[in-house]
């Protein structure tokens, strides 16, 4: 008989029109990684505000250790063993390790606080995962993965049977992530169980006992990840259908060369020289810390540089302002806060790096504004109720589409991508790689940046490989591209 710590039965979670999760059953195995899966809008988070404690749920039963569950917030869920790590980390920078692993859960007498064996006790379960971290220095210089152990620790040491993983290798390098996995694995042995969400499907393979996949707020599939057959099968049961995964060669290639970067340094980067022709898919690959992101402000000229940038035979100047205006536009690692305003609608988004393209006599035309808008919700599949929704309320794919939408709108020669399928479902990301294809066959030159080596290989005719600030080789894509070469590169090796 198996030993389940988790069972859910029946659960719905109705908000006004709209049903987020919809009649949801299956059990969760002791002393497991049980990975939860699918795309924006499928139910994980609200099926995770429901387990601890921050929605109620409309229908349903869970039972946490055979027993009838109910949390009414997420102190109460963490006292009954379950705990939460967030993509956004909830640490307190200005305050120690040590004051971060009792936050919440202080000792006081009469209002002041006092040593108690709750700090030693977390103390030395941060001392067994982790040695390396002094629980006296403030948390604002660890790195972020060892910001994610003080968590781990916090949940471990409150006695925490079932710890819930939010994309927690979303921003943390491929060293760190195996450290984590190290940890996952010990907590296992520890009768931790684990639920562990992520859009990087190869880390279900690697980590994960069982996978549970939702759609549109229903529970499609739970299998032990040994029964699954290989990426293409979780991708079919997430989205419904199967998806290009490999490169498309070109039929030509143009000659004429867009942009040309000569000896670029700055305090990242170490005499970066390329070029990108017109109509090319030019990817940078590179590890955590590689200098993706600095290169990609440099050339946009949000970062001072010394060297050359030109760009259609010209020296671009170096200010955002001047390179928007000469052609290019950069859709930004963090989207939320760099690349779209969050307070605004889809309508009064779109055309913010090209007024003039809606203004008469310096003001707005609204009918222009909301064709416009209505244009480009159509043609990259932004799913809304309409142009006049707040931008804040869109899944991360569809925000993404939003920042693709404004740098079009630009009609920009040049796009930069810089990570943009970050923390993105595999259907959003499917249709952020055609929308790339078609931006390329109709001439438009891409620069893609990402950390992610499948993306790189399936969309890039060229790519540059980064470490610590300096390409370290050019290949060109092809079905004898080495990918065992290429991380031996990125990670150091000659």
């Amino acid at each position: 008989m198996r030993d389940y710590v988790l069972e859910i039965k029946g659960l719905v979670k109705d908000f006004p029109g709209v049903r987020a999760v919809n009649d949801v059953s299956f059990n969760i195995e002791r002393n497991t990684v049980h990975c939860l899966v699918g795309e924006n809008g499928a139910g994980k988070s609200t099926l995770i505000k429901i387990l601890t404690g921050a929605l109620e749920r409309t229908d349903g039963t869970i039972l946490l250790n055979g027993q009838e569950y109910v949390s009414n917030n997420p102190g109460e869920a963490r006292k009954k063993g379950i705990s939460t790590l967030f993509q956004e980390l909830n640490v307190v920078d200005q305050l120690t390790v040590e004051e971060n692993l009792t936050l919440g859960m202080e000792d006081t007498t009469f209002g002041f606080l006092r040593k108690s064996t709750k700090i030693k006790k977390m103390v030395e379960v941060l001392k067994e995962i982790e040695p390396s971290i002094d629980p006296k220095q403030k948390v604002k210089r660890l790195s972020v993965a060892k910001k994610q152990i003080v968590e781990i620790a916090k949940a471990v040491a409150s006695e925490s049977n079932i710890i819930i993983m939010d994309e927690p290798t979303a921003s943390i390098s491929e060293s760190e992530i195996k450290r984590l996995f190290k940890i996952i694995r010990e907590l296992k042995r520890n009768n931790v169980t684990v639920i562990y969400i992520s859009h990087r499907l190869d880390e279900i393979f690697e980590i994960g006992d069982y996978v549970t996949v939702m759609r549109d707020g229903k529970h499609i599939a739970t299998k032990p990840v040994a029964e699954m057959e290989d990426r293409s099968e979780l991708i079919r049961m997430m989205i419904g259908k199967s998806i290009v995964e490999s490169y498309i060669p070109k039929e030509a290639e143009e000659e004429d060369i867009l942009l040309e970067v000569r000896n670029l340094s700055n305090e990242k980067l170490k005499n970066i020289a390329f070029n990108i022709k017109k109509g090319e898919v030019v990817g940078f690959y590179g590890l955590v810390g590689a200098g993706k992101t600095e290169l990609a402000r440099a050339i946009f000229g949000a970062d001072r540089y010394s060297g050359e940038v030109i760009f259609k035979g010209k020296q671009l100047g170096s200010t955002p302002a001047k390179a928007i205006e000469a052609g290019i536009a950069l859709v930004p690692e963090e989207r939320r806060t760099q690349g779209i305003f969050t307070i605004l609608t889809i309508r009064s988004n779109i055309p913010v790096m090209n007024m003039k393209k809606i203004s008469n006599g310096g003001f707005v035309d609204a009918a222009k504004e909301k064709q416009v808008a209505i244009e480009y919700i159509d043609k990259l599949k932004i799913v809304t109720s309409g142009p006049e929704k707040e931008t804040a309320k869109l899944s991360g794919g569809n925000q993404q589409k939003l920042v693709f939408a404004k740098c079009l709108f630009a009609d920009s020669d040049l796009l930069i991508l810089d990570e943009p399928t970050r923390g993105i479902d595999v259907g959003a990301k499917s249709e952020i790689y055609s929308i790339v294809r078609q931006l390329a066959e109709g001439g438009k030159s891409i620069m893609f940046l990402s950390s992610e080596l499948p993306e790189i290989l399936n969309l890039c005719d060229r790519i540059f490989l980064l470490f610590d600030g300096e390409i370290k080789a050019e290949l060109i894509n092809g079905p004898d591209i080495d990918s065992r070469k290429i991380i031996h590169i990125v990670t150091g090796g000659e």
